[in-house]
């Protein structure tokens, strides 16, 4: 059972489903999702073959800046995992083993109903926030009772989330807690290396235009605005070189106001993910005709849609933020920029544009490393032996 209560979807929902991909044959697959969810998310698990189960209630993942906005939030989160537990709680514990999208330092109380019937796990895909000393040592007071519990297993999908542990869990706790990194499925791969629509015809992009990719939510996390700002540089440069942001959130009139007020609406575009397109076959071949990849995320962890990029042959640059330099390797795999630097990210935008070489060399390092380190196959391998190891409550 891969399990979850909030509507939006991305990379960590891609890297369950790659997962489960891989379990096919072994186990049967189940996914339990509250109703709301994408319909491309829900077409990706029908085209899998999987079958998905619905929650009535949704997490509210928005901000919350005032203290009744807090409030109503921590009651909706209470309400939505009463519901998952309860939900999930009607399986059978001999045959089922659960893997959450629930954290410890959030959740531990919805886990540990969890792991008292089932085996239970989950992922952590984002390093621990800097917080202040009493939420710090409420934390380590829940990562005790994590690791008391022996029939649950928390996994991480990169090296430094699971780092950011060590203030506030047991060393030798930290130690076991299996790396599942986020990765791609090499054959998907090989199958989005040719073929595909013309989309820039779609479009209306020039075919002598230097096209540069983005892929996932629209959210400042995600740097959405220092991107905007660096296609706005660029265009003042005279450069013809248009970025495409492509995402499945919704867009508020608001943040469209904003986009306009840089003056690049004709080098900065946003593309639904299901007009770029309908599988996610048909969305890799899309990101493969880019000239470069981009993310300038302010926080990730280790995001799929870069590591799809550079497995498909797509130089990329991103930022020096958490996992990422575990993929990127500033001038060897990728170019690294500092978060928060529209003018740096259009420099090193400019560099690859300028530089084809440089670009050629760091896109075949970037698929060799990806390819070898960061594919399904091997990461499904560590899952099942953790996997094996729970549902035998062995610690």
């Amino acid at each position: 059972m891969f399990a979850w209560n909030y509507l939006e979807w991305g990379g960590a929902q891609m890297y369950f489903l790659g997962i489960a991909r891989r379990l096919k044959g072994r186990a049967s697959i189940r996914f339990v999702l509250p109703k709301g969810t994408g319909s491309q998310f829900l077409d990706f698990c029908e085209d899998a073959g999987f079958e998905v189960e619905f929650l009535e209630r949704h997490a509210d993942l928005l901000p919350a800046p005032g203290i009744r906005r807090k409030i109503e939030r921590h009651y909706r989160k209470l309400t939505c995992e009463l519901e998952l537990v309860g939900h999930l709680r009607r399986f059978e514990p001999a045959k089922t083993l659960i893997h959450v999208e629930l954290s410890p330092w959030q959740s531990i109380l919805a886990i540990a109903a969890l792991a008292r019937r089932f085996a239970t796990c989950s992922t952590m895909h984002n390093r621990l926030p800097d917080v202040p000393g009493w939420r710090r040592s409420l934390w380590r007071a829940k990562f005790r009772v994590a690791a008391m519990l022996r029939r649950y297993r928390l996994f991480a999908s990169n090296c430094d989330a699971r780092e950011s542990l060590r203030p506030v869990a047991a060393a030798e706790w930290v130690e076991r807690i299996p790396v599942t990194f986020t990765n791609i499925d090499p054959d998907e791969i090989g199958s989005a290396s040719s073929g595909g629509r013309d989309w820039r015809k779609e479009h209306s992009v020039s075919e002598d235009a230097f096209v540069v990719v983005t892929v996932g939510q629209f959210i400042d996390r995600k740097g959405r605005w220092e991107t905007a700002e660096a296609a706005a540089i660029l265009r003042k440069r005279g450069e013809n070189i248009v970025f495409v942001w492509v995402t499945n959130s919704e867009i508020p009139a608001g943040d469209l106001d904003r986009l306009a007020s840089f003056g690049a609406a004709d080098s900065f575009r946003l593309v639904r993910s299901e007009e770029a397109g309908a599988s996610h076959l048909e969305l890799m071949r899309f990101v493969r005709q880019a000239d470069a990849f981009v993310l300038a995320s302010h926080v990730e962890g280790l995001p799929i849609a870069l590591l799809e990029a550079m497995a498909l042959g797509v130089p990329s640059v991103s930022t020096r933020v958490n996992a990422i330099p575990e993929a990127v390797i500033d001038g060897e795999t990728g170019l690294i920029v500092e978060p928060r630097d529209p003018e740096s990210l259009a420099d090193a935008v400019m560099r690859l544009k300028g530089d084809r070489p440089l670009a050629e060399r760091l896109a075949a390092a970037g698929r060799e490393k990806v390819i070898a380190e960061f594919n399904e196959i091997a990461v499904t391998e560590v899952a099942w032996k953790a996997y094996t190891e729970v549902f035998g409550g062995l610690r």
